[in-house]
């Protein structure tokens, strides 16, 4: 259980132990919980010296009712020996004044920091490792042009929403005149034929509203709402289709071909759609020259473009500029931070929820320490 994110019920089954009991002893005796020197300000700060790098990570998580900023190193790749700092709260004033704990010679020895486009996040590595580099990961960068992506892909639908309903009242007018019209006909001329019935079929009323579909069976809002997973994902990893809805997409919305040739065009430059599996070295092929002329080349195409959505992110990666071309120097990527993040959440979800924040933060210190 030092070791493991596993509960102590769940031990206890296997070993045929009373579950509560098992915990409880765990928890007072065998654990060294009681006696754990950073157990009385865990719930606000904790601090891991002994796990300090030159290379770090900054992120922030959801633990319990608060986010809390999580430092991590590197070299631990989300294992034993990556958390060196959690913190409550987000304000960089706070988070500064705990890191600030840390040996100076060691603070002053980090070489690189990932971390994402957070302002505070900026600040507190400033002022805790003023040596370090400042690294903005790529990851961010993309979420943060296929977010504007999505937000260009809500506008059109809401515009198709409003389309579609005004197609819906004009049938419902029509459905309604052309029954007036029958009433005011059948009131002159009354039903007095013989025999077998002649004449057209009586006129539903009721007649539901059918839009138009494409040649893949799906309407404008079905084409719009199914294409978000599509435009989040390169062109190369759309199966078939997902490449004829694509191509119908584009068709109708050109806006969306834009921009997602844009970002396309950005993910280019950073080489993310290279199959890397195998490779020691994730340093880019571009160095961090060819990356600058390449970048102030697709800034000037998105200014020519008249997409909104699309130079909103742009102007939130010029903001930190220097610190996204930073990402060539040796590739870094925040993976590390994520990746404890993620095992954080998961052992959450293993325990059910935290009952005992001090305790919870007493294990992942210990799984992750």
């Amino acid at each position: 259980m030092d070791t493991f994110p596993i509960t102590a019920s769940s031990l206890a089954r296997y070993y045929k132990i009373e579950p509560v009991n098992f915990t409880r002893c765990y928890k007072e005796c065998l654990s060294g919980f009681p006696q754990w020197e950073q157990r009385i300000h865990a719930d606000k700060w904790l601090l891991l010296e002994k796990n300090m790098g030159t290379d770090l990570s900054i992120d922030e998580t959801q633990i319990g009712d608060d986010v809390r900023t999580i430092l991590t190193n590197k070299d631990g790749h989300g294992r034993k020996g990556s958390m060196i700092a959690i913190v409550k709260g987000t304000n960089a004033d706070d988070i500064v004044k705990v890191l600030l704990q840390l040996p100076e010679d060691k603070r002053n020895a980090v070489k690189e920091v990932t971390m994402d486009f957070s302002d505070s996040m900026y600040s507190i590595v400033q002022a805790a490792f003023p040596n370090a580099t400042i690294v903005i990961d790529c990851f961010h960068i993309f979420q943060r042009c296929i977010e504007a992506i999505e937000e260009l892909r809500l506008k059109l639908k809401r515009k198709e929403t409003a389309k579609r309903r005004r197609e819906e009242a004009a049938y419902k007018r029509k459905q309604h005149q052309r029954a007036k019209r029958r009433a005011k006909y059948r009131a002159t001329h009354p039903k007095n034929y013989k025999g077998e019935k002649r004449g057209r079929k009586p006129m539903r009323l009721n007649a539901r509203f059918v839009p138009e579909r494409l040649s893949n069976g799906d309407t404008m809002l079905d084409l719009l709402t199914r294409g978000k997973r599509l435009l989040a994902q390169s062109g190369d990893k759309w199966g078939t289709t997902q490449k004829a809805r694509a191509a119908l997409l584009f068709k109708h919305f050109p806006e969306l071909q834009k921009a997602y040739g844009l970002v396309q065009s950005l993910r280019s430059i950073f080489g993310t759609d290279k199959d890397k599996r195998g490779k020691k070295d994730n340093k880019p092929e571009t160095s961090r020259e060819e990356a600058s002329v390449k970048l102030d080349e697709w800034c000037q195409k998105v200014k020519d473009c008249k997409l909104r959505e699309v130079k909103a992110a742009r102007d939130c990666i010029l903001e930190r500029r220097e610190e996204v071309l930073n990402y060539f120097i040796n590739g870094s990527t925040n993976a590390s931070a994520e990746s404890i993040n993620a095992k954080m959440k998961g052992f959450r979800s293993e325990i059910h929820g935290i009952q005992d924040l001090p305790f919870f933060l007493f294990r992942c210190t210990k799984i992750f320490g």
